[in-house]
């Protein structure tokens, strides 16, 4: 990847916006951070303004509306962000020549299929979240003329997911295990938790090698259930309270969600691009880094 390469991060201030505005910023690059009081992407005029102002080259789209009963709640406005935001970002990158690196999500697959899901699979979302989603990476694929649409799961990071009242999934069994004598987390959902600075990592060596455009799964490497996760994160950083599981239907969704949303990279690989590293050393990283144990 050329040093001079110009890269413009959408949701800069978000969870996975701000670690690779973080990592482009490392790797040398000139950087663009696009934050939400900066770039709507649902206003057509600002994006065709701001993205011709920021001279990119690369364009990453990290900006999406996430909550699943919000999106539940309001089908419209997700389509609007999630659908039609990524139509609009396809158009400006084009008029700029840059390439769309767009985020997309485990959502778009139903769970049915019990084994890793492969970029080839064909995706049954099971919600609005998911349907809006899957419309944003069909936009991207079909327009943007130089495109990565890179799906990714569970994430958390060191920064706070802003539609999501700012607590990760770690930061929130940490928290809880200190405030509760006993803490109970479902085991009936599997999924690949992710590092946000994995993702960054990940994003940065496939623009500096060249991956060829098209669809790409950047997950960690293995799975488990939402309490295999809070149990290694209790093992890396003791709580005093009793971690549990949660007896089925004990938190029942508001929403339909997939049982099994564990992606393969199997893109990556094929490229010989695979950075990804096991879930698990990536949780011994993070939590290294912010809360100091591991």
């Amino acid at each position: 990847m050329a040093a001079t390469l110009t890269i413009a991060v959408i949701g800069a201030d978000g969870q996975l916006g701000s670690d690779i505005v973080e990592a482009c910023q490392a790797h040398g690059a000139d950087t663009v951070p696009l934050t939400i009081g900066r770039l709507d992407i649902t206003d057509d005029a600002q994006v065709q303004r701001v993205l011709a102002d920021s001279g990119a080259g690369v364009i990453v789209n990290t900006a999406a509306m996430h909550p699943v009963e919000a999106c539940e709640a309001d089908p419209a406005r997700a389509f609007a962000v999630n659908a039609l935001g990524a139509r609009r970002l396809a158009l400006a990158a084009n008029a700029l020549d840059a390439r769309l690196v767009h985020i997309s999500t485990d959502y778009v697959f139903d769970g049915a299929k019990k084994a890793p899901y492969l970029e080839s699979d064909c995706p049954q979302p099971l919600n609005a979240y998911g349907n809006s989603k899957l419309a944003g990476e069909l936009f991207v694929r079909s327009l943007a003329r130089k495109h990565y649409v890179v799906r990714v799961s569970g994430l958390y990071g060191r920064h706070p997911c802003l539609e999501k009242g700012g607590l990760n999934f770690v930061d929130l069994m940490l928290k809880l295990g200190h405030e509760r004598r006993e803490v109970r987390v479902v085991d009936d959902e599997v999924l690949t938790p992710t590092s946000t600075r994995e993702v960054a990592r990940q994003l940065l060596r496939m623009l500096e090698a060249g991956a060829p455009d098209g669809l790409y799964h950047a997950t960690a490497e293995g799975a488990c259930s939402w309490y295999e996760f809070a149990a290694e994160i209790f093992r890396l950083s003791p709580c005093p309270a009793l971690l549990n599981k949660a007896v089925p239907g004990e938190f029942p969704a508001k929403v339909p969600r997939p049982k099994y949303s564990v992606l393969e990279n199997a893109n990556l690989k094929q490229a010989g691009l695979n950075g990804m590293a096991h879930w698990r050393d990536a949780l011994a990283e993070y939590m290294r880094e912010k809360h100091g144990s591991a």
